[in-house]
């Protein structure tokens, strides 16, 4: 399952600077997901896309703006991760 595939970058993201670095670089979902895709995560857009209306709900009940796009996959498990 895809989902579970972008929760766990999540989590490897969340433990190693540099691959957190790298995925915010990414200028849009589409390369965030081409770029986790060449590190070996079966995420697909519709996985980042159900994972930002997820934190979007989440942020509209504590009146924060969503993230910008690059944000979005440490978004994705919102609940679990606060910067």
């Amino acid at each position: 399952m895809s989902w579970t595939e972008l929760e766990r970058l999540v989590t490897t993201a969340e433990a190693d600077g540099s691959l957190r670095r790298a995925l915010r670089r990414c200028r849009s979902q589409e390369e965030l997901v081409l770029a986790s895709r060449r590190l070996g995560y079966r995420i697909t857009r519709q996985d980042l896309a159900a994972a930002l209306e997820e934190h979007r709900r989440g942020e509209v009940e504590v009146g924060v703006d969503a993230p910008e796009t690059g944000g979005a996959i440490r978004e994705a498990h919102s609940r679990r991760w606060r910067p």
